[in-house]
C-alpha cells in the first residue's frame, strides 16, 4: 500500500514539473524538514543577501509553521510557503537550486537542469542510515528497502556538502552515495552554519546572553544530547528519556551553574523544567544553536554530531553516555574511537556532576587536544565557507545565464 502511495504520488509530481516552467534565479530553501529557519540554509540565504550578484534573485523558504516567521527581518526577501502544501510542490518544481540539511520528500526528484545542494547537518558520530541495521528489522526485504530509500534519496544530490575528510567518508558511506559519484557530488568546502562561530564577537555573545536572559553570575552548560531510535511513541514521534535527575544535579552543582537544554530536532515532545526554578531552561525552540554554543561555558553531550562544530570554539566537552553499552551495540559501533574524542566520557550522574565542576577552560596539554581534534574534523571551518559554496554552486552573473 506504501509503494501504491507513494508511486502516485511520483506521478503527480512528475505531472506538475511538466506543467511548471522552471525559474533560473529561484532559490529554495528548507532546513530540518520545514521546523525552522537555521543552519547552512540560513547561512547560505544570508550570504546571497549581503550579495549585490543575488540582487535578482528570487528566495522561497519551506516551513511548518510560516506564520511564526512573518517578522522576521531576514525573510522580508523571501516568499514563505507552508511545508507539505500544493505551493510548497510548485516552489520544488519551479526553483533552479534546492539549498537543504534534510532529504528531500521522497516523491520529489529534480529535473536534469535543477541543482540540489544537500547541506546536510553535522558530521557524524553514531553511525546511521546505510551503514546501520535498526534493532528488530530482521527482514531481508526490509533491509533492502531501507538501503534503496537512503540511496535514492542520495542519486539526487547534485552537490553534498562535507566539513572535513572524515566527513566526506562518513556521509558518503552512511547517506548511500555511489562510490563512482562522490568525486563529483561532495564539496568539502567546510559547513556554512559555522561561519559565525568563526566571527562572533563579546558584543554578538553579550547581545544573544541578553536575549536569553542568562546571569552574568552564572557558568552556563548546553546539554544536547541525540535521539534515540528506540524511544518512539506512536501517534506522538520520537521521544527522549533525559538519562538526568536535574533535581540531583542542582543539588550537585549549587546556584553557580545554569543549564540549557537543547533536544534533537526530532524529539516531537515538549518539556517543561518549570519546578527546576530556572537551573534548567529549554530551549529547543532555538532555531540557531550556534546561538546557544558562543554563550555556553561548556557542553555536555552524548553521541551527537554537536561536538564536531563546538570544537570550533575550544571550550570544554563533557560526553555523558549513561546508556554506552546499549547504544553501541544497537548502532554498530561509532564512526571513530571513543578515545579520540577531545572531552571525558562519564557514564554516570555523580561521575557528570564532578566533571562539571571540575571543567575549566582548556590549557596546556588539554589545549593542544582540542585544537588538534578541531584541525581533524573542522579545518575548513574558517568563517568562509558559504563564500566558497556561492562560488562553487551559484557562480557569477555570466555563469548563472550560461547555465540556467
Amino acid at each position: 500500500m506504501q509503494r501504491v502511495r507513494l508511486s502516485r504520488k511520483k506521478s503527480s509530481y512528475a505531472r506538475l514539473v511538466r506543467s511548471t516552467a522552471l525559474e533560473g534565479t529561484t532559490v529554495l530553501f528548507e532546513s530540518y524538514v520545514g521546523t525552522g529557519y537555521s543552519c547552512s540554509p540560513k547561512a547560505i540565504y544570508r550570504a546571497m543577501l549581503a550579495d549585490p550578484r543575488y540582487d535578482d534573485y528570487t528566495f522561497i523558504w519551506a516551513l511548518k509553521n510560516p506564520e511564526a516567521y512573518a517578522a522576521e527581518p531576514d525573510l522580508a526577501r523571501a516568499t514563505l510557503v507552508s511545508w507539505g502544501t500544493p505551493q510548497y510542490f510548485a516552489a520544488y518544481a519551479r526553483s533552479k537550486h534546492w539549498v537543504c540539511n534534510t532529504a528531500v520528500q521522497p516523491e520529489v526528484t529534480p529535473r536534469e537542469d535543477q541543482v540540489y545542494l544537500q547541506t546536510w547537518h553535522g558530521t557524524p558520530l553514531k553511525r546511521f542510515g546505510c551503514d546501520v541495521t535498526p534493532a528488530g528489522m530482521t527482514s531481508r526485504r526490509a533491509v533492502a528497502d531501507r538501503l534503496e530509500r537512503w540511496r535514492s534519496s542520495a542519486r539526487k544530490f547534485t552537490f553534498l556538502l562535507s566539513q572535513s575528510p572524515f566527513a566526506t567518508d562518513k556521509l558518503t558511506s552512511a547517506l548511500g552515495v555511489e562510490a563512482g559519484a562522490a568525486g563529483r557530488v561532495v564539496l568539502e568546502l567546510g559547513y556554512p552554519r559555522n561561519d559565525f562561530l568563526a566571527s562572533a564577537s563579546a558584543a554578538d555573545v553579550e547581545r544573544l546572553r541578553r536575549r536569553l536572559d542568562l546571569p552574568r553570575d552564572k557558568k552556563v552548560v548546553l546539554y544536547a544530547p541525540t535521539w534515540r531510535d528506540d524511544q518512539r511513541v506512536a501517534g506522538v514521534g520520537y521521544t527522549l528519556a533525559l538519562g538526568l535527575d536535574f533535581e540531583r544535579l542542582h543539588r550537585d552543582l549549587g546556584d553557580d551553574y545554569v543549564v540549557l537544554f537543547r533536544a534533537h530536532f526530532m524529539i516531537a515532545e515538549a518539556f517543561d523544567f518549570a519546578r527546576y526554578g530556572g537551573f534548567v531552561r529549554d530551549v529547543s525552540g532555538i532555531d540557531d544553536v550556534n546561538d546557544l554554543y558562543v554563550v555556553s561555558d561548556l557542553l555536555v553531550t552524548d553521541y551527537s554530531s554537536v561536538v564536531f562544530d563546538f570544537a570550533n570554539l575550544e571550550r570544554p566537552v563533557i560526553f555523558y553516555m549513561y546508556d554506552l553499552d546499549r547504544y553501541s551495540a544497537d548502532r554498530g559501533g561509532f564512526y571513530l574511537d571513543l578515545e579520540e574524542l577531545p572531552g571525558p566520557i562519564v557514564r554516570t550522574q555523580d561521575a557528570l556532576a564532578d566533571a562539571v565542576r571540575s571543567a575549566a577552560t582548556p590549557s596546556g596539554d588539554d589545549l593542544l587536544r582540542y585544537r588538534a581534534f578541531r584541525e581533524r574534523f573542522a579545518p575548513l571551518d574558517d568563517g568562509h565557507a558559504a563564500e566558497r559554496v556561492l562560488s562553487r554552486v551559484f557562480g557569477t552573473k555570466e555563469e548563472r545565464w550560461q547555465n540556467s
